[in-house]
């Protein structure tokens, strides 16, 4: 065979007489593979004689029998043991404590759209809608042809917006200033506006992405993203406040988390937070530079949360850094943001 292969390929004799050197070698060895393996495999036991075949066939079937009726307890479990593969959440459930995971920007047909790269269509839009709890629109004059929108009127937005293509909404509130307290524990309460307008687009667009805002400051009195106290917004103390708010959206249906507070080390308590109850799918789009910009102030009038005293400047970015940026970027990637803003 292989003298043949040679001749029509031109071979040199050499390489012929190498080639065929080879398959003696292989042919060699297959033969002594099979003379071996008759003793213990039946499949083989023909090259054997027929009293050696007959008794060790019979062997080797009835101990084959005997194993598969048999059915052996397996006794490893990767949750238990004094040096456990994997631990469990607060809700019992298995869970690899991983922040980063990039199929959480693959879980939806809607979200792959959105972060699909080199392309821009009506999907890779956000489209923010203001609430309030009225019954009726209300203009934001410094924003025109934006309004704040009553939560029935939201629901008609949001049917058209997905009419033209746009899947993902964020939602602001404005909140009544009798519910706004310094710590912002509205942020939290299941039955505040976000929560129920997070519900009422899920039960009725239930292929819409939702967004939510992640600070306190349409929710404090003080019109500050963080507790506020002799002064001084309290960095670790809010980051405590967002974990509770992050996971009553994420309890109400919330796809993605928006923390625009610029806390440092929220990230990776949000993510920790959301993964310890079971809402390792609930994705982290990262205020990432945030800059202490004029731009936010038609925001803050749609949400009236102007700051009560001073700035933002000792948390939201000075527009003058511009390395700055880039380690806020790595500090939020690093933490498990799964979209940087």
């Amino acid at each position: 065979f292989f003298s043949e292969i040679a001749s029509r390929n031109k071979f040199t004799a050499s390489a012929a007489s190498h080639s065929i050197a080879i398959m003696k070698f292989f042919l060699r060895a297959s033969l002594l593979w099979a003379t071996a393996s008759a003793f213990t495999s039946p499949a083989l036991s023909f090259l054997t004689s027929s009293t050696t075949t007959s008794s060790r066939s019979s062997s080797c079937l009835s101990s084959a029998t005997d194993s598969s009726s048999t059915k052996v307890p397996f006794d490893f479990d990767p949750t238990s043991g004094p040096a456990p593969a994997l631990i469990k959440n607060n809700a019992d459930g298995v869970w690899v404590p991983q922040r980063s995971r990039p199929r959480r920007n693959r879980k939806s047909a809607a979200v792959r759209g959105m972060v699909r790269e080199n392309i821009v269509t009506p999907n890779n839009f956000i489209y923010p809608l203001f609430i309030h709890s009225e019954d009726h629109q209300v203009a934001i004059e410094s924003m025109p042809g934006c309004e704040r929108h009553s939560l029935a009127h939201m629901l008609v937005e949001v049917g058209e917006a997905m009419q033209y293509g746009v899947n993902t909404f964020v939602l602001f509130p404005k909140v009544d200033d009798d519910l706004k307290t310094n710590y912002g524990v509205e942020a939290y309460n299941p039955n505040g506006i976000v929560p129920r307008a997070i519900s009422m687009i899920k039960e009725k667009y239930p292929d819409a992405t939702v967004v939510t805002d992640v600070a306190l400051d349409p929710y404090s009195d003080q019109g500050h993203d963080g507790v506020v106290e002799d002064g001084k917004i309290l960095n670790d103390i809010t980051i405590n406040q967002l974990c509770k708010q992050v996971v009553c959206q994420a309890r109400a249906g919330a796809d993605i988390v928006a923390p625009s507070d610029m806390m440092d080390g929220r990230v990776g308590a949000i993510r920790d937070a959301l993964d310890s109850e079971g809402f390792t799918d609930v994705s982290i789009l990262a205020y990432t530079a945030k800059y202490a910009s004029a731009y936010y102030g038609p925001f803050r009038d749609a949400l009236d949360s102007h700051p009560g005293f001073g700035d933002k400047k000792t948390y939201q970015q000075d527009p003058a850094n511009g390395r700055e940026a880039l380690i806020e970027a790595m500090l939020d990637e690093a933490e498990g943001g799964d979209m940087l803003m």
